[in-house]
């Protein structure tokens, strides 16, 4: 093996060093038992999914799919995302149980990088899909187990961006004059390139009212107050009354503070076809989340059933995380000699009370004892008086 490739990974993955590791566990184990509170069942799917199926039916770009070959010649992808997977298992099983249903999970899922660009391609998202429910009060309890979620986290400087598929859609129908037009403009918009946007309608040389109307909305969809100042340049429809209600529902649970609405967000995740949401958070310039109503994805896989829900990158997570909750840990280190082994065992056992972490280290092997030490915050050592750490 050269000398050169011995320590270099793959492009885009990452090691998870010791630190983060238990960071990413806390995470793991308060949100599980946050969501199975609410009524929500872990699930498990396979890290490799068929290509015909999960890996066609995903929003995810096929060139950040990781592909595979199996023994049959089956063309396999490693997951790129949780929604697909979860729908698979659901209309092929779970919804003959019961509906609806609602899910958690916890994984790792893949998307390859073309150039390496800091992005990994390989990252844990947390999320629930609630699946067989066409409410808005099935909107409103995923945006609210969302909020509520990040809260237990420790967050609280955090914006949930609410929009609707269905209502961009109609303003881009509304005021241009090509399926075409509609499919740039919406492209921009996922791009967020909101100069690009405004370029755009320049050059499609639109009716002035029309082109007026559309630079106007780019200026004042992204910082709506009230639900009710897009209505001037939406037509009343299904879609309009729909978002009314849900604001009405987050109202009631007292979480309106953290909401605004955002009917230029448009996603990548072509399956969400109604309400969608982002989470933003002080200490990240990326969105911590997102979800939204996807009842087209079901469909793929037989079913005509409603679906919405939420995923959260745990990697940014964690960097947003109140820097209160990355205090040092209490940490002891007990330090002893070859002779002193069976008497440095009795003295572990009585500092090993619940929750305290305790580490017992021979005196002797340690290359650089005081920058060892420097990683615990109390150290003892057998047949000396305790020596508080650094």
């Amino acid at each position: 093996m050269s000398s050169i490739k011995m320590f270099e990974k793959p492009l885009g993955m990452r090691d998870t060093f010791p630190q983060i590791f238990e960071k990413v566990e806390a995470v793991r184990n308060t949100g599980r038992e946050f969501l199975c509170r609410r009524g929500y069942e872990f699930i498990k799917t396979p890290a490799v999914e068929y290509f015909d199926t999960v890996g066609k039916a995903s929003a995810i770009a096929n060139a950040q799919l990781f592909k595979l070959v199996d023994g049959q010649g089956n063309t396999l992808v490693l997951r790129p995302d949780m929604t697909t997977p979860i729908a698979r298992v659901a209309t092929s099983k779970l919804l003959k149980e019961m509906i609806p249903l609602r899910l958690a999970y916890f994984a790792s899922v893949f998307r390859a990088q073309e150039a390496e660009g800091g992005r990994p391609a390989e990252f844990d998202q947390m999320g629930i899909e609630l699946i067989g429910d066409n409410s808005v009060y099935a909107d409103a309890e995923v945006i609210v187990t969302a909020m509520e979620l990040l809260k237990q986290l420790g967050l609280t400087k955090f914006k949930v961006t609410i929009g609707h598929a269905g209502i961009l859609n109609c303003i881009l129908q509304d005021y241009t004059e090509s399926i075409e037009q509609q499919n740039i403009l919406r492209t921009l918009l996922v791009q967020r390139n909101y100069v690009g946007f405004e370029d755009a309608v320049e050059s499609f040389d639109l009716p002035k009212t029309k082109s007026d109307a559309l630079l106007q909305f780019i200026e004042e969809a992204m910082h709506l107050k009230e639900i009710q100042d897009i209505e001037k340049y939406v037509r009343k429809n299904d879609a309009l009354e729909y978002m009314q209600q849900l604001a009405k529902l987050l109202e009631m649970a007292n979480l309106a503070d953290y909401v605004a609405f955002d009917f230029t967000l448009s996603s990548h995740m072509s399956y969400y076809t109604g309400m969608l949401f982002e989470v933003f958070a002080t200490g990240s310039g990326f969105p911590l989340g997102n979800g939204g109503r996807y009842d087209g994805l079901l469909e793929v896989f037989g079913s005509k059933v409603g679906a919405t829900g939420f995923s959260i990158r745990v990697d940014r997570l964690l960097e947003t995380i109140d820097a209160q909750s990355h205090e040092r840990q209490e940490a002891t280190v007990v330090l002893f000699e070859e002779e002193q082994f069976e008497a440095a065992l009795t003295k572990v056992q009585t500092l090993r009370v619940p929750g305290k972490q305790v580490t017992l280290q021979l005196r002797s092997s340690l290359v650089d004892e005081e920058a060892f030490l420097a990683h615990f915050t109390e150290v003892v050592v057998v047949g000396q008086e305790d020596v508080d750490g650094e």
